[in-house]
């Protein structure tokens, strides 16, 4: 029997929604393989919680592939200078601070910082392309262009360098309707805006099940 596979889009510190839609919207099982598209933190009320989750389903033998969003890069890169700290401060690392009750990066328990470190900038298999932003066509390698994948918005798709292999991306919120009514084709952004649950559209938390081209919605509980 083959696993399945889902992908899951940004979740930015909304643990409870996260919760639900891996225990009941996919209904996880060991055989599966669950990719996350980054941006676990900032913005939400429980970046800690996003993080102990995965890391309690990684202890029980489950498989969760973490990749690294822009967020969790402006978190490792926060106590390079003052600019950087304010830079993450700004795009909601008050709220991941808050969360993990320290007031800087040079506070955090070595478990959370090595599962950031860990995080990684794509994952290629022979049926799809995961990044978090998205890929830079313009240039020959567009796995080499680390700031693309963590931030690029709005690209143009070059269908000869992916050779069938669909892109599956994140960080640019999109409206439920404008997710739902994708093809299954590249690129497929699956980041419904879960935290922003206030502003019409948004506030959704998706997986893709990859293989059932069948998309998971579950509305923002945190």
């Amino acid at each position: 029997m083959s696993s399945r596979v889902f992908i899951i889009g940004d979740i930015h510190g909304c643990s409870k929604t996260f919760k639900k839609l891996i225990l009941e919207g996919i209904g996880i099982k060991k055989s599966d393989k669950i990719y996350c598209l980054g941006d676990y933190i900032d913005r939400g009320p429980d970046s800690k919680g996003v993080i102990d989750f995965i890391l309690k389903l990684r202890k029980e033998g489950y498989r969760i592939h973490t990749l690294r969003g822009n967020h969790e890069e402006m978190m490792l890169c926060s106590d390079k200078d003052e600019k950087s700290f304010s830079l993450w401060i700004k795009n909601g690392g008050d709220k991941a601070l808050e969360s993990f009750n320290i007031d800087s990066i040079a506070h955090l328990n070595s478990t959370y910082l090595s599962f950031l470190r860990r995080t990684r900038l794509y994952i290629e298999t022979r049926d799809f392309i995961l990044v978090h932003a998205g890929l830079n066509f313009t240039i020959q390698k567009p796995l080499s262009d680390k700031f693309s994948m963590l931030w690029i918005r709005h690209f143009p798709v070059d269908l000869n360098y992916l050779n069938g292999k669909i892109l599956i991306h994140g960080h640019t919120p999109r409206t439920r309707e404008q997710i739902l009514s994708q093809r299954f084709e590249s690129p497929i952004n699956i980041d419904g805006g879960c935290v922003f649950k206030h502003i019409k559209g948004y506030g959704s938390l998706f997986a893709l099940n990859f293989y059932e081209r069948k998309l998971i919605e579950v509305r923002n509980i945190d």
